[in-house]
C-alpha cells in the first residue's frame, strides 16, 4: 500500500476534516496520522495527514481529486508520496559538470545496507549506531570527496520506523552542515578528499 502526505492550511471553518476525511475514505484511504492546529488569533487552519491507499491510486489522480475540496475550503495544500525521496542517477558528463557543486546526502550503512529500505536492514540487524555521510557528487555512486559524517547511538528499544526517523534527523542535520560550508566557501578539494574550515 502507498502511502501518502497531505498538508493544507486555510481560513477555520467548520466540516474541513469531514471533507478531507471524507475524500479519503472514497479512495479507499486509511488515516496513519493527523495532526492539526486552529490559529484562532488569525483565524486560520492547519492540518498535516499521512495517509495508505490500497488501490492503484497515483498521487496526480488523488490531487485531481482533491482540488475540487481544496477550491471548496481555499486551501493552500501540497499532496505527494510519503517516500518523497528517490535516487537520481546522473551521467558522467553531468558528474564532471558538477563536480565541487553538487551533493549528495546518504545514510552510512554503506556497504551493509544497501538497496530498498536500509533502516529496516539494519533493525533487523539489530545495529547500535546510525550516522550519515555528505559528500560531493561524482560518477562513482556515493563515493565522491567526504564533507560531512555524524552518528547517533540507538538501542534495541527502538522500532523500525523509529530507527528510520532518527536516520532522518541525522541526514538533515549532516547535508544542512554540508551545504552550509560549502555556501560560505568553506569547503576545498584535496584530490578525493575535503579540507573543511569550520
Amino acid at each position: 500500500m502507498t502511502q501518502f502526505v497531505l498538508t493544507l492550511l486555510c481560513p477555520s471553518r467548520p466540516g474541513i476534516v469531514h471533507a478531507v476525511s471524507g475524500l479519503l475514505v472514497q479512495h479507499d484511504g486509511n488515516i496513519l496520522e493527523s495532526q492539526e492546529f486552529n490559529d484562532v488569533a488569525e483565524d486560520r487552519f492547519f492540518l498535516r495527514v499521512r495517509f495508505s491507499v490500497g488501490g492503484p491510486a497515483t498521487v496526480e489522480s488523488l490531487r485531481e481529486a482533491f482540488a475540487p475540496v481544496g477550491q471548496q475550503f481555499a486551501m493552500t495544500w501540497e499532496m505527494w508520496e510519503a517516500s518523497a525521496r528517490y535516487m537520481q542517477v546522473l551521467s558522467d558528463d553531468t558528474c564532471r559538470l558538477l563536480s565541487g557543486r553538487a551533493i549528495n546526502i546518504h545514510h552510512s550503512f554503506l556497504p551493509s545496507f544497501k538497496g530498498a529500505r536500509p533502516y529496516h536492514q539494519a533493525f533487523d540487524r539489530g545495529v547500535k549506531l546510525i550516522g550519515a555521510t555528505a559528500h560531493y557528487v561524482t560518477a562513482e555512486l556515493d563515493e565522491g570527496p567526504i564533507i560531512e559524517q555524524d552518528v547517533l547511538r540507538v538501542h534495541h528499544g527502538y522500532d523500525a520506523a523509529e530507527l528510520a526517523s532518527a536516520g532522518r534527523d541525522v541526514e538533515s542535520l549532516v547535508l544542512s552542515r554540508a551545504v552550509r560550508w560549502h555556501a560560505e566557501s568553506r569547503v576545498l578539494l584535496n584530490g578525493h578528499k575535503t579540507v573543511v574550515f569550520r
